[in-house]
């Protein structure tokens, strides 16, 4: 940094509608906090904008000045990369706002926006777009990433359904991306994260779910998760794509449909949702409670907002937390062999493996169709390494990448951005595959100086 921002806070608090921070400043702590507890960089700025013209000043602010820049959505990011170290942190955390408009079945949403806000707007008119599973989640990291969920299966990932963005470039300007105009941006903005610019607004796709989906879960003891790991894969290899069915392996939580003596026990979960009519998802989530002899089972029909707030509890900002990650083509024998053996060697109560059905329209996307490439991908594993003091880092960490390593040989090519650490710079190739050469032209195009390098970054192409 090249210049004394105490001296100059005046200019830029003149020209920003919302609060400009500072170390000195009593509400700057909390400003700072972000979801991931393990991470604790301190900017020297942070800039909280309400409207797009902040964005465009706070920036142009910090290149004038030859500030670091980081961008934080919701700040939910497992790498940490909203915080910046001693830079400007552009927090866009409180633009929140979801515009519906119904009968065309499109949302305009702002950047700060949590998947909470927008299956609330949408869901108020029986209409959805597919995002993750933890309601917190924003919306601008998941979207910039890929973004899967509940209902990728039938209408693809988030990037499948983004229709539109207004960006302001890294040279402050505003611009609209979409098929029609800018579209090699609007290319790399699904699944090129955060390199090309600040997404502003994005515009989605909607359809009709809900709002009452049928969903729920079913928990078998570890020692059955064999013979229940074998018959899901058979089951999901014919399920239709109405239908969702995640596994989870864990330490069980204090669920209420749960004898007390399961509380705290190595379990495996089926985690399902599913769009078809009642009549017929009763029959379609029925064999999910035959695979064994299950310690409890709860599914029924419940609001599709509900479901997507399900597992918040279980994922509350604050605990430290470290992530490996694996994409699959199929669930070998192999691959359940090892989510078993370290299903048994979990570290801690809150630590899990979790391996999302994703298998659908997301597979009929071309791999070159968007910068998101991994279009072979039928599974995605999360090993979730999560507890609540620095004292257990070396234990957490060590799990998760044992748990990463063994299923190494099962895993099919590529690396989703936004489950990846601080320390997995160098599967930057692995995230974006064939397309990231073209990616970095695009790089070249409209981030020559790599102003946003607080991502999966993608060196700008010199040649």
């Amino acid at each position: 940094m090249k210049t004394n921002i105490a001296q100059e806070l005046s200019t830029l608090r003149a020209e920003i509608a919302g609060p400009v921070l500072t170390p000195a400043d009593s509400d700057y702590e909390q400003a700072r906090r972000i979801w991931n507890g393990m991470i604790d960089r301190r900017p020297g700025l942070i800039v909280q904008c309400t409207r797009t013209e902040d964005i465009q000043r706070a920036l142009r602010f910090a290149r004038m000045r030859d500030i670091e820049v980081s961008v934080r959505g919701a700040g939910h990011n497992i790498a940490g990369n909203a915080l910046c170290e001693h830079g400007m942190m552009i927090d866009l955390s409180a633009m929140r706002a979801v515009e519906v408009d119904a009968p065309a079945r499109r949302a305009w949403v702002s950047p700060g926006a949590t998947l909470a806000d927008v299956d609330a707007a949408t869901q108020a008119h029986g209409l959805a777009t597919p995002v993750g599973i933890n309601s917190t989640t924003g919306i601008a990291g998941l979207t910039l990433g890929g973004g899967f969920g509940w209902l990728t299966r039938r209408y693809g990932m988030t990037v499948d359904n983004l229709v539109a963005a207004e960006v302001v470039t890294a040279q402050g300007e505003l611009i609209l991306a979409s098929a029609a105009q800018n579209a090699e941006l609007f290319w790399g903005l699904r699944g090129g994260g955060g390199n090309f610019g600040i997404v502003a607004r994005f515009q989605f796709q909607l359809h009709p779910v809900g709002p009452e989906i049928a969903a729920g879960l079913v928990v078998y003891p570890l020692e059955q998760a064999k013979a229940v790991l074998s018959a899901y894969r058979d089951y999901v290899q014919t399920a239709p794509e109405t239908v969702s069915v995640w596994t989870v392996v864990r330490h069980a939580p204090p669920l209420p449909f749960l004898p007390a003596s399961a509380h705290g026990r190595k379990v495996v979960i089926l985690a399902t949702a599913c769009t078809a009519p009642d009549p017929e998802s009763e029959a379609l989530l029925a064999p999910l409670s035959r695979f064994g002899e299950p310690l409890g089972t709860h599914l029924g029909v419940m609001p599709f907002v509900q479901w997507q707030q399900a597992f918040d509890p279980l994922l509350a900002p604050g605990a430290r937390n470290y992530w490996k990650s694996h994409n699959f083509t199929a669930m070998h024998d192999g691959l359940i062999d090892a989510m078993i053996e370290f299903g048994g060697q979990l570290p801690g109560p809150e630590c899990e493996i979790f391996v999302a059905h994703i298998a659908g329209a997301a597979n009929r996307v071309p791999s070159d169709a968007t910068a998101y490439a991994h279009r072979d991908a039928r599974f995605v594993m999360n090993v979730h390494g999560r507890w609540q003091t620095a004292g257990e880092d070396e234990a957490g960490i060590a799990w998760a990448r044992g748990v990463f390593s063994a299923c190494q040989p099962f895993a099919s090519s590529g690396a989703y951005t936004n489950f990846m650490t601080a320390d997995e710079a160098p599967r930057a190739d692995a995230a974006y595959g064939a397309n990231l050469e073209r990616l970095r032209r695009l790089k070249q195009r409209y981030d020559p100086e790599n102003v946003f390098h607080w991502n999966v970054n993608i060196a700008p192409n010199k040649a």
